[in-house]
């Protein structure tokens, strides 16, 4: 990790911004990832200090492109309370979304968020290090990505010289990785009137593309339109896969329980993930470009359409707040379309990761349980006792491969 100086993120705090520009800068995307994931904020934790710089450094942005405040009281951010620990057991804080609207005089408005906060010294839950307390987890992909392109996203529209059909809302949201605090706050307090919200656009962690897995994006369900306008922007530079879903673990979902519609905008997993080793340098920013020229040609493509019907989704559990005498250590992905519970990423030191299961594999049994979603992967865990030992199958690369492990 290559750390950055306070003088430093207090001169790009200040900095004068260019606003004749009207393409995405790849050396902007990566000034404002630099800033976010350096090791002066120490990781971002909700209410924390070095959260707080992050804060500073984004309402500044705000202001700089010339963004209204939508906040409390006539200023950018919106203060909440949440509580830390696991499943919001621990201590009682106080935190803030950061919100800036770009009037269009329209009667409708686009929501366009991404969350902030990440996973600070790794004293909250989340962490899949084997030994995360005391270790800053900088969170360049979850999620200064994309925060990153909250902030261009509103300079891009600020500067295009066109008045779109739709008014602007940009958000970014605290204390997701606690449990969508930020997202459910704003949600119940919104400063704008939700009825007259056309659609939400969430981007969290963007800044890996690559060709083999592209472009994931879920919520393609919540609107008629999604799926033919979704299915034009698809190349094979940058493949896009959709799922219907309107719910999944980010702020999008908060959105979707208020009947708005939404998509959520997602590279992919990788062995980085809610680690101390997800840094700027292994961040793909032409990739970010990409999907981010894919997000503004989407807007524009809808912004003549009336304003979007909400549909509702099958959508894939969550999982529980049950409490399970077992654990695997692994994180499901909820974008996978395949029979099975896909892996998107896998605890160091947990049961998982000691049976050799693979951030990739998709396990399709668990002793003599077939798994065939996330729904019932949850209903079989509660099965096992702690200290049992279990055969388990995963598909990889293909093949069929089964593995012993100890809960």
């Amino acid at each position: 990790m290559k750390a950055c100086s306070l003088l430093f993120i207090s001169t790009l705090v200040f900095s004068t911004v260019c606003c004749s520009a009207q393409q995405i800068d790849v050396k902007k995307i990566q000034e404002h990832i630099k800033v976010l994931s350096s090791d002066s904020l120490e990781g971002r934790g909700t209410g924390t200090a070095g959260e707080k710089l992050a804060l500073t450094y984004l309402q500044n942005q705000f202001r700089q492109i010339g963004l209204e405040p939508k906040g409390d009281n006539k200023l950018f951010t919106q203060k909440f309370s949440f509580k830390s620990g696991v499943h919001g057991t621990g201590s009682e804080g106080t935190a803030y979304n950061i919100i800036g609207y770009l009037d269009n005089q329209a009667a409708n408005t686009i929501i366009v968020g991404a969350h902030y906060d990440h996973l600070g010294l790794g004293q909250e839950s989340g962490s899949l290090d084997a030994n995360p307390k005391g270790k800053i987890h900088n969170g360049a992909d979850d999620n200064a990505s994309g925060t990153a392109g909250v902030i261009e996203l509103a300079r891009y529209f600020q500067t295009n010289k066109v008045k779109e059909k739709n008014n602007l809302l940009f958000i970014c949201f605290s204390g997701e990785e606690l449990g969508l605090y930020g997202s459910k706050y704003f949600t119940d307090n919104s400063s704008i009137d939700l009825i007259k919200t056309g659609f939400m656009i969430n981007m969290d962690m963007i800044g890996r593309l690559d060709e083999k897995n592209g472009l994931q994006v879920s919520g393609s369900g919540t609107a008629a339109v999604w799926e033919s306008a979704l299915k034009k922007l698809s190349t094979l530079e940058v493949p896009i896969k959709t799922d219907s879903s309107g719910m999944g673990p980010s702020d999008h979902t908060s959105f979707y329980l208020k009947n708005i519609p939404v998509l959520h905008f997602f590279t992919g997993s990788h062995s980085d993930y809610h680690k101390p080793t997800d840094d700027w340098e292994k961040i793909n920013y032409d990739g970010e470009v990409k999907v981010l020229n894919i997000i503004i040609k989407l807007i524009e493509a809808v912004d003549n359409e009336p304003k979007l019907a909400f549909l509702t989704t099958k959508n894939k559990s969550m999982g529980s707040a049950r409490a399970f005498k077992v654990t695997l250590g692994v994180m499901p992905s909820y974008t996978s379309s395949e029979a099975g519970l896909k892996v998107d990423g896998v605890s160091e030191g947990k049961p998982a990761s000691k049976a050799g299961i693979l951030t990739g594999d998709l396990i399709i049994q668990i002793g003599e349980y077939p798994i065939k979603d996330i729904q019932t992967y949850m209903e079989v865990l509660g099965k096992f006792e702690k200290g049992q030992t279990v055969p388990v199958k995963v598909k990889r690369n293909g093949e069929d491969v089964t593995v012993s492990l100890t809960f």
